[in-house]
């Protein structure tokens, strides 16, 4: 996987995390990432699933209803957003990457409710795979890299590859909240 890490430590830029890839990278980083995931979940249980965290650091902005601002997310919720926030950011990628000026979101996020089984789970990054995959195979050959914006206030100015990347930093950073998810329903259950 690329080093995330350095890029929020300021050790580098955004443009030198990206530099030098290619389409055939984000689909080499794309399954090291949903194998990740899956390898996180493969001990797991339907009770994993909806298992409620302490998670005393639960602050979600952007939450449906104001009751869920500070609620502790379980797997199913962290597994549909993560693969939400990966679809979006190829879907954006396949555009600029096409030539077509950046309009806005194009984001579906399933909602977390429903995500009640690993099975589940796992078919939902599968699917997610599968989606981001057919997203590449958008690109034209005379893939337009110039194509670009600044996605929020002081943040990188992204192409399709940068845009893509995103999608991938922002699925690593919940990967430690997997890791300590499964940890406490683990725990929780005796094992």
């Amino acid at each position: 996987m690329l080093n995330f890490q350095a890029f929020h430590d300021k050790q580098i830029t955004y443009a030198e995390l990206v530099a030098g890839l290619r389409k055939d990278d984000l689909v080499t980083l794309t399954d090291e990432m949903i194998h990740t995931t899956l390898a996180l979940i493969a001990g797991c249980t339907d009770a994993n699933v909806t298992f409620v965290p302490v998670d005393p650091r639960a602050d979600d902005p952007y939450a449906a209803t104001p009751e869920e601002v500070h609620m502790a997310w379980t797997l199913g919720h962290v597994i549909v957003h993560n693969t939400a926030s990966s679809e979006e950011s190829a879907a954006v990628a396949a555009e600029l990457a096409r030539g077509v000026t950046y309009h806005g979101r194009s984001r579906y996020e399933t909602p977390w409710m429903q995500m009640r089984t690993i099975a589940g789970c796992r078919q939902r990054l599968e699917e997610s795979r599968r989606m981001r995959l057919a997203s590449l195979g958008m690109w034209p050959d005379a893939t337009h890299l110039d194509n670009a914006y600044q996605g929020w206030t002081d943040g990188p100015t992204v192409n399709a590859i940068g845009r893509f990347v995103l999608g991938l930093m922002h699925e690593e950073s919940h990967l430690a909240q997997i890791r300590e998810i499964v940890r406490q329903a683990q725990a929780a259950r005796g094992g």
